[in-house]
């Protein structure tokens, strides 16, 4: 059994790893579109003070740096088994759904959309959660 914080990824908002390794499994923790400086993906603010949220900028990101975690214990996307959205509006689900199926088709993971109340910043749209199969030949790097 091993944990993991990944290099280069957005530093976790808590005491806990990105991924837990456990028997085969990669357990990947709620991950956002936060970046290593704290910025956010998809979320942007005008002169003014406006803010644009943008749910496919965000769903984007939020599956490669779910891509990278994977990367850093041996496994990608591919061998994801089950992923847990959570949305903080289903007025986004078309746009997550949209972006989720560049990465995915009816072969990828077993999936749960859900929405929640709030997520831990007031700009995140959306968090997904994931436990992937590491193949055998994948080797914690």
């Amino acid at each position: 059994m091993s944990s993991k914080v990944v290099p280069g990824k957005a530093v976790p908002r808590g005491r806990f790893p990105h991924v837990k390794v456990v028997g085969g499994f990669a357990f990947v923790s709620g991950t956002s579109s936060r970046r290593a400086d704290n910025t956010i993906a998809g979320a942007a603010v005008d002169e003014f003070g406006t803010v644009s949220l943008d749910i496919r900028e965000q769903t984007r990101a939020v599956l490669e740096n779910i891509r990278d975690i994977l990367g850093a214990v041996g496994a990608g996307l591919e061998d994801l088994v089950s992923v847990t959205a959570y949305l903080v509006s289903m007025n986004d689900f078309g746009g997550y759904n949209e972006v989720y199926g560049e990465f995915f088709d009816e072969s990828g993971p077993a999936r749960t959309t859900v929405a929640v109340h709030q997520l831990p910043h007031p700009q995140l749209l959306i968090e997904i959660q994931a436990v992937a199969a590491i193949p055998r030949t994948g080797q914690e790097r």
